[in-house]
């Protein structure tokens, strides 16, 4: 069953009302009999605090208790040996507790499963490795139950098929009081580009001052730390404001969640880490600092105010730029249009299946022909052939051809009857030890020669091509190679910074909102809504250059500063562009065009070369995906590492022995190894199969840009200008602030940039 509400409806202690009662009327069997599961575990631990209310006032004789991975040792061991009956729990300590030889009479007389935010699993492997273990469970106890819970999901019956595959029964409560939701008004210049809001916080502690409760959601933690400290900078007043994000230590989060819960706060700034089902009622303000990105995302945070059926969650948006501004109008009339995103459901990799059979092995003997009709019981893995499952059977047997021959890689064993087995106990410990699908990206030492000048993120790095140059440490610096985990580089001779390392917003913007925002630029008619300086920038922009609209690519080609900059419109998402934009540099380079790099957001894409193309058609040609891609794809250490993470998930390299823990250098510098291994002797080994798979439906969101350039095909309006447009700004200021040591550099920059588009379009009326 699946019970679909909005959120402070009740929707948790609903899930649960079915086991009050069913232990109300056959009493407390010594045994577990419901299983929570949630993806956070603020979350079980907020929902283990909250569910004590209902339990105390009923006088119910049950017990309750949460099991995580901060959950001590000696706890574990005592709710094995005596488990309570409600057990509030994540998919990570699920897997662990189905690994055990006693886990067929730990989960006998299981009842009921509820899975908390059940959207949160359909679009990643911590889902995958869920879906898998529910199958599991179904086995061990066919009797249990499922309830999922949720708020935001645009594709019910999917979501019912994710969860039951023999169809169930689905409960929707409406919104009994839609949200209200407003755009922060300011009499400041809303900036052209940024991500801070440093205009807009006077009037955010102001709004802050005035609520009771309040939650600061922002998109990063950058964004969080220097929010958090210009509120401090402002509190005349002393409010309590706290900071919670996932780089804290886990101490100082439980203390802020403790604090909130007791009323101990006024004010929280917060990352995605609290916009998951925390229930404080208290809380009656929600203010959400840059764009939200999506309309589900930006639902389920609206809706940590006020978590009352009766009462309307109260919110705040407070866009950074002027894009944002219209992301937000855009959002706010998709809510009111109850228009969510797609929700976004994954084919299962192959890296989980690999550690989930380990996992059943570890728990005892199995035929094949058993788990194989298990798994593709679970909705990620139904169209799992059975070759592809005895690949990846075969890769957790021995390793695979390539690997066989080495003993760390042999695991498990066929018995005469059939049974496959754990080949020595010992492995299981091994196994507990590095399971999960959350690999933490590492930092890498940056090499010129045999001096180390720092560390970057392996993010930035897996996207370059040997002769690629990036700005570090006020060097520019030429790619060579990545060896023994560092990455090698020497000093550029031009002097020009190919591909700028800012990061910018991590959240992708979701389709459906990006389409929208394309549909409000494009409507003349509803700029009357918008305030003066929103509407004379688009009014600006038209007059420069022309809008994009929901039917047409728009595409600028303009000098500045001694570069010819190619603007693409594609509102594709950042990875979509960000992909576009290595592609085009091949393609620019083929074209003898001496392309110099680019910078992306998720509405654009500017390339910047020294010669500016001809015909832009054929640089976004659709075949740029075959002809193009392939080449890259592999020039990249992109697959290498995405195999680093899929050898970690599948159990290949293990990240942890009993008394030892491998550094991020070790790990590579494995993998690497076994990656060029198979590249040359067994090209179609299982994993390499699953890291592409995960490169096409990932990073590289491959799917959406090709969709992107499949529809602009033969729509695309090119202007051809004589200096930077004002939509364009964001784009080069990316540039300019990866160049610049100060920030207030960049913003004296931007300012100069603003204002010289203005006074030419002044001397052009003039003339």
């Amino acid at each position: 069953m699946i019970v679909f509400a909005p959120t402070g409806a009740g929707k948790t202690l609903a899930g649960f009302l079915p086991s009050f009662l069913d232990i109300a009327e056959r009493g407390s069997t010594g045994k577990l009999h419901t299983l929570y599961i949630s993806p956070l575990k603020a979350l079980a631990v907020d929902v283990h605090r909250n569910i004590a209310t209902p339990i105390e006032a009923l006088d119910l004789p049950v017990s309750f208790e949460t099991r995580t991975g901060d959950t001590p040792s000696s706890r574990r061991q005592r709710q094995k040996a005596k488990p309570p009956d409600f057990l509030m729990t994540t998919p990570e300590s699920l897997a662990l507790l189905l690994s055990y030889d006693d886990a067929g009479t730990f989960f006998s007389d299981l009842r009921y499963i509820i899975i908390d935010e059940l959207h949160a699993f359909f679009d990643n492997k911590r889902g995958d490795l869920l879906s898998l273990n529910l199958e599991r469970l179904a086995t061990l106890a066919p009797q249990a139950g499922r309830i999922g819970l949720s708020a935001t999901i645009d594709k019910p019956d999917a979501a019912r098929d994710w969860l039951c595959r023999d169809g169930g029964a689905m409960v929707r409560v409406p919104q009994a009081v839609a949200p209200v939701i407003d755009i922060l008004q300011t009499d400041n210049r809303i900036p052209w580009s940024g991500h801070m809001a440093r205009h807009a916080l006077d009037e955010v502690y102001a709004q802050i001052e005035a609520a009771r409760m309040s939650v600061i959601f922002v998109n990063t933690r950058a964004q969080a730390e220097f929010v958090f400290q210009r509120l401090w900078q402002l509190n005349e007043k002393n409010l309590r404001i706290a900071v919670h994000h996932g780089s804290l230590e886990r101490e100082l989060r439980r203390k802020v969640e403790a604090m909130m819960a007791a009323g101990g706060l006024d004010c929280v700034v917060a990352t995605s880490s609290l916009d998951l089902g925390l229930d404080w009622a208290d809380v009656d303000l929600v203010i959400q600092v840059g764009a939200p990105k999506g309309v589900s995302r930006l639902l389920q945070r609206v809706g940590r105010a006020n978590h009352r059926l009766d009462e309307p969650s109260r919110a705040i948006l407070v866009p950074t730029n002027r894009f944002e501004y219209l992301e937000c109008v855009a959002a706010q009339a998709e809510i009111e249009k109850n228009r969510l995103d797609g929700a976004a459901f994954r084919r299962g990799g192959f890296d989980v299946l690999a550690q989930h059979i380990f996992g059943v092995a570890c728990s005892g003997p199995f035929h094949a022909d058993d788990l194989y009709a298990e798994i593709i019981r679970a909705m990620p893995y139904a169209d799992t052939t059975r070759e592809q499952f005895d690949k990846v059977l075969g890769f957790v047997t021995d390793g695979g051809y390539s690997l066989k021959a080495y003993p760390q890689y042999n695991r498990l064993a066929t018995l005469k009857d059939g049974s496959i087995v754990l080949r020595e106990a010992k492995m299981a410990r091994q196994y507990r030890m590095n399971i999960g699908t959350i690999v933490e990206s590492p930092m890498m030492k940056v090499k010129l020669r045999n001096r180390t000048l720092g560390s970057i993120e392996e993010n930035f790095v897996v996207n370059l091509s040997p002769g690629d140059t990036f700005l570090f440490g006020g060097q520019v610096l030429t790619f060579e190679s990545i060896s023994n985990a560092a990455v090698m580089v020497s000093k550029a001779k031009g002097g020009e910074a190919q591909i700028p390392s800012y990061g910018g917003g991590r959240l992708p913007l979701s389709t459906n909102l990006s389409f929208a925002v394309r549909n409000l630029i494009g409507d003349r008619d509803a700029w009357g809504a918008l305030p003066g300086q929103i509407h004379d920038w688009l009014a600006l922009h038209d007059d420069r250059s022309a809008l994009p609209d929901e039917k047409t690519l728009l595409v600028e080609i303009f000098p500045h500063r001694g570069r010819h900059h190619t603007v693409v419109y594609s509102f594709a998402g950042r990875n979509a562009n960000q992909t576009l934009g290595f592609l085009m540099l091949r393609r620019m380079k083929r074209a003898g065009l001496r392309p110099l790099g680019f910078s992306m957001t998720d509405y654009a894409l500017a390339v910047w070369s020294l010669d500016p193309p001809d015909e832009v058609e054929s640089l976004l040609d659709p075949d740029i995906m075959t002809e193009e891609f392939e080449e890259w794809l592999q020039d990249t250490p992109l697959l290498k590492r995405l195999f680093r993470d899929a050898a970690i998930i599948s159990g290949l390299v293990e990240r942890r022995h009993p008394g030892q823990v491998k550094t991020g250098r070790q790990i590579l510098f494995s993998s690497d190894l076994i990656y060029d291994v198979l590249r040359r002797h067994e090209p179609d080994h299982i994993l390499l199969q699953a890291v592409r798979r995960d490169a096409m439906q990932g990073l590289i969101d491959a799917g959406r840009l090709a969709d992107t350039l499949q529809d602009i095909a033969g729509n695309i309006v090119c202007r051809r200008l004589d200096m930077i447009s004002p939509m364009a700004v964001p784009l080069i200021m990316q540039i300019v602030r990866e160049n610049t040591v100060r920030s207030e550099v960049g913003d004296d920059l931007l300012l100069d940039m603003e204002e010289e588009i203005i006074r030419a379009a002044h001397v052009e009326e003039i003339h």
